[in-house]
């Protein structure tokens, strides 16, 4: 058991901690105050530092990595914003892992190319207003067409919604009822029938675009489908990558706002000292290191043993509930240590605060991703709709 980074892995994580602390530190800041999208010049930069696709094959333009290359990646990259992260989160751990993974050979000379060169972003269709936690009680549907499949439905809190250019979408398929008529299935911007809701606003996480998807009638050709009905098992496994990138994201937040309260704190003075002097915040600094370094190895973990396939479910999930819950609690410490200032959009740890809030409900809720870690522990399957 090794814990230590090898000489590339902590190359690529001082590059781009450099990057980031350089070039992004001020646009992050103005993303959050106008609610922009970054622009191509970011998803450009990116490729030119071989972060985007670093984790798809090398036959596809990819870069052949191992899963934790990219969390080292988006860890540095999200300590700034989690919208500098969003397009390596997108082309490593995204829905386009369902293509690499159980795509035809011509689906993936198709899209991934595309990927790993940061002209396309796919983005995953999941949620429903009747259907989030209760996946399996989805009602968009795909039914036969000449040639393809006629999609009707609705799906909502999708990110990236209306930005990217393709959707993974999970449809029912046929008169199956739960899991057993579940597949996904490509659609593409600009298909006739797929239109999209007006953007969301929420408390964090602004500049990332998010839109319902609408399915009227929108007919996808048959060449578009990636997982048939009855794959929803290879789905939801396909998903815990996200989950890992998810709980990247929310370690990042709580690793960044640990750095700007240390900062802040050996700056700061009261009464003729600075305040990282004083007990109280030394212990509450102590308290900030211990759980960001216990997320970061729970998620190490889970993507180490993933190498380049999927994560344990019951490791990607406690991953998650760790990483999530640890951003939550740092960055609210950090905006206590700061002050006034902390609670001021002045300094980062506000904006900070109000991301981390997003990724425990994204990618399975905290409750949702403890029962599976319950499942996991008993070894044996609880039905929660009894």
């Amino acid at each position: 058991m090794d814990f230590q980074l090898s000489q590339e892995e902590a190359l690529l994580q001082s590059t781009v901690r450099a990057f980031a602390r350089r070039e992004l530190v001020e646009p992050a800041a103005r993303w959050d105050r106008d609610e922009a999208v970054p622009d191509q010049s970011l998803v450009d930069e990116l490729v030119e530092l071989g972060l985007v696709g670093m984790c798809l094959p090398e036959k596809y333009g990819g870069g052949g990595q191992p899963l934790v290359m990219a969390i080292l990646a988006m860890e540095q990259l999200a300590a700034v914003s989690p919208l500098a992260a969003a397009p390596v989160f997108e082309s490593n751990v995204g829905p386009v892992r369902v293509i690499e993974l159980f795509g035809t050979e011509e689906q993936k000379q198709r899209w991934l190319p595309e990927v790993a060169k940061g002209r396309l972003q796919i983005s995953v269709g999941m949620s429903e207003p009747e259907a989030g936690s209760a996946l399996t009680d989805l009602k968009t549907r795909a039914e036969p067409a000449s040639g393809g499949y006629r999609v009707n439905g609705r799906k909502c809190f999708v990110t990236g919604g209306g930005h990217s250019g393709a959707y993974m979408v999970y449809c029912r398929f046929g008169e199956a009822r739960g899991a057993a008529g579940i597949g996904a299935l490509v659609v593409e911007k600009g298909t006739k029938g797929f239109s999209f809701g007006k953007q969301e606003r929420f408390m964090g996480l602004r500049g990332f675009p998010s839109a319902d998807l609408v399915f009227e009638d929108c007919v996808v050709p048959k060449e578009n489908l990636v997982v048939p009905a009855g794959g929803f098992a290879s789905l939801m496994g396909c998903f815990d990558i996200e989950r890992c990138g998810n709980a990247t994201m929310a370690l990042g937040l709580a690793a960044g706002a640990l750095e700007v309260a240390v900062e802040y704190a050996k700056q700061r003075e009261t009464f003729g000292k600075p305040i990282c002097d004083r007990q109280a915040i030394q212990l509450m600094a102590a308290d900030m290191a211990v759980r960001v370094d216990a997320a970061r190895l729970l998620v190490y973990r889970a993507a180490v043993n993933a190498g380049r396939g999927m994560p344990s479910i019951q490791e990607a999930s406690m991953a998650k509930v760790m990483a999530n819950e640890t951003a939550k609690a740092v960055t609210d410490m950090a905006v206590e240590m700061l002050g006034g200032y902390g609670y001021s959009s002045q300094f980062p740890v506000e904006r900070m605060l109000r991301d981390s809030r997003g990724w425990a409900i994204a990618g399975g809720t905290l409750q949702m991703q403890k029962i599976i870690i319950a499942a996991t522990v008993f070894q044996r399957r609880f039905n929660q709709f009894k």
